[in-house]
């Protein structure tokens, strides 16, 4: 995913709360991805994994919120 630094930034301006909500979200669009693609009724297999690291970004701002 390239132009990431504008998501970061976006991230960053956003409450705690906002981020969890945002991460509820992405994990169940994640899960109804994994359903799709486990019946073979997925055809962009591609979104799973920007999924995952659209997760992985909210949770870095959450813990480095919750930390500082």
């Amino acid at each position: 995913m390239k132009g990431t630094g504008l998501l970061m930034k976006e991230l960053a301006g956003k409450d705690i709360k906002e981020l969890i909500a945002m991460r509820k979200q992405a994990r169940h669009e994640l899960f109804e991805l994994r359903m799709k693609n486990s019946v073979r009724a997925l055809k962009e297999t591609h979104k799973i994994g920007d999924l995952r690291v659209k997760i992985a970004r909210i949770n870095t701002v959450l813990h480095s919120k919750v930390n500082a």
